[in-house]
């Protein structure tokens, strides 16, 4: 059995927990929490303060960071690292290499193995990029995101002050996704491609104006996109806003020879963001574990990860079944 471990039990926590419960090779140990483990229900898992990690050191085999990218990975990545083989999601892309580095100086130091930035984007839609490229190296790869709700750009929003609870989704500009598809001549950018729209609870008498143009002008999230902010109260938030789906496509079309066209397209549709993150992170999980048991320690990402480490059967079944 792999012995794992969630740090952080907000939505990507409770979605890492439902899909460990549906690997057999896999069982949860611990909830490490910044709140009070007392307060906390991980129906049936014990509860532990992040202080308390160094006595888990002996009972776990990868610890899941299921923080935010937006503050709480950048901490808590090299904090567990210093004591567990661990897995996140961090999805800053822009912020990535530094992440990349303070996190695997962390993990040499301690001699563990920490897999960065997996999950859909990044995670399994770098690999498909990737992919593409390698595969038909003379055309264009291009990434969509949604119709869906961001959790880390929501995560985000309620950082800033005076709001309370917030929704972001993103979504796609169709114009622009059926022309890549056609083979269009199309100039891509950021705003061309994507809107976003966020759905905010602010506190009584906050700034609204001052919430609004801190949103749209938040770098790396925010400043480069057509943003719409609408303020609604919680129970608007609750009865129209509470699921969580998200989706994507990449799109690769290259030329194969002189006027003939291939396009490769891997598109997802999510109705819960952060069950199939977490269910991404599980597996994830499972290569760490057998990529630290053969001796690999310091930071990895999805592209030093095979297909066979992430899977629970054997060799001979892949042979047999699935090659």
């Amino acid at each position: 059995m792999i012995r794992v471990a969630i740090n952080g039990y907000g939505n990507l926590g409770r979605g890492a927990q439902a899909a460990i419960e549906k690997n057999p090779d896999m069982e949860l140990v611990v909830v490490f929490t910044r709140r009070d483990p007392a307060s906390l229900d991980a129906h049936g898992v014990p509860v532990a303060h992040i202080d308390q990690m160094p006595d888990w050191v002996d009972a776990v085999d990868v610890c899941l960071n299921c923080g935010g990218s937006a503050t709480d990975l950048a901490e808590q990545g090299p904090q567990a690292a210093a004591y567990f083989n661990t897995v996140d999601s961090f999805d800053t892309h822009a912020k990535i290499p530094a992440y990349y580095a303070s996190v695997d100086a962390a993990a040499k130091e301690s001699g563990k193995l920490a897999l960065i930035s997996t999950g859909w984007d990044p995670g399994l839609f770098s690999m498909l990029r990737v992919l593409g490229e390698a595969i038909l190296p003379h055309g264009e790869s291009t990434t969509f995101w949604g119709p869906g709700v961001s959790q880390g750009h929501s995560d985000a929003l309620r950082r800033i002050d005076g709001v309370i609870d917030a929704k972001q989704y993103t979504l796609p500009v169709e114009e622009t996704v059926d022309a890549v598809k056609r083979g269009d001549e199309v100039t891509l950018t950021t705003r061309s491609m994507h809107k976003r729209d966020c759905y905010v609870v602010a506190e009584e008498g906050a700034d609204r104006d001052r919430i609004e143009r801190e949103i749209v002008q938040m770098p790396h999230y925010f400043a480069d996109y057509d943003t719409t902010v609408t303020f609604i109260s919680a129970q608007e938030l609750a009865d129209q806003h509470s699921g969580m789906p998200h989706g994507g496509v990449v799109i690769r079309r290259g030329a194969t020879s002189e006027g003939v066209w291939a396009n490769a397209n891997f598109e997802l549709q999510l109705g819960s963001n952060p069950e199939f993150t977490g269910s991404v992170l599980v597996a994830m999980a499972r290569a760490v574990a057998r990529m630290a048991a053969r001796g690999e320690c310091g930071a990895r990402t999805v592209f030093d990860v095979t297909l066979a480490d992430l899977s629970a059967l054997d060799a001979d079944t892949l042979r047999a079944h699935y090659l």
